[in-house]
């Protein structure tokens, strides 16, 4: 089994746990009622796809796999119960470079409640410990003022713009990267986080 996996990792009613096949319902539902704010965000591929979109027990299996060989972390995030969103930690690697890549998605119900940042600061906790990363990088579009916010809060650190880094929604776009190493955080960013937060979570 991976290190670090599976794993639960709790901050008031802010849950990560890993995605599950049974999550079908909650997160389809949770994905169609938010099509709107977060279809502007999505990745899209520049070579033709053919054959039906994964099913959803086939997409959790995927992921599954990633986690089992120690390339990904796919968590859901739930809020007092509720399955809210997704954070995965992507493209991890070891060796020399030892860094993974947060991407996530939130309703836009419960946008704006500490939600994010708060699961952001779990998962590059259990990153820089348990799972024994180096560091850990979050890529943003410029235009994604909501997810800006994110590490704005968390006080992560700003390495500039990636000229067309990622294909979104049929084009190539910039974006922002930012990140943080071990030797930033001796504390961990949880503890920044709850000394600077203004809203409970």
């Amino acid at each position: 089994m991976a290190r670090g996996w599976p794993v639960v990792l709790r901050e008031d009613d802010v849950v990560l746990r890993p995605l599950r096949r049974r999550d079908a319902r909650a997160w389809l539902d949770a994905r169609a009622a938010n099509s709107r704010w977060l279809d502007p965000w999505e990745a899209t591929s520049p070579e033709p796809v053919s054959g039906p979109p994964p099913s959803f027990g086939e997409f959790v299996r995927a992921l599954s796999g990633q986690a089992r060989s120690g390339a990904a972390l796919p968590f859901a995030v739930e809020y007092r119960g509720e399955l809210v969103g997704q954070l995965t930690v992507s493209t991890i690697v070891r060796g020399s470079l030892c860094s993974g890549s947060i991407g996530y998605w939130i309703s836009e119900h419960v946008a704006g409640r500490g939600i994010t940042p708060t699961a952001v600061a779990l998962a590059v906790d259990h990153c820089l410990g348990p799972v024994g990363l180096h560091r850990v990088e979050i890529n943003i579009r410029p235009e994604n003022t909501p997810s800006l916010r994110v590490v704005e809060k968390l006080g992560l650190r700003d390495e500039g713009v990636r000229e067309r880094y990622l294909h979104i929604q049929g084009e190539w776009r910039d974006h922002r990267t930012f990140a943080v190493t071990a030797e930033e955080l001796p504390e961990g960013l949880m503890a920044r986080w709850r000394r600077t937060r203004t809203t409970p979570v």
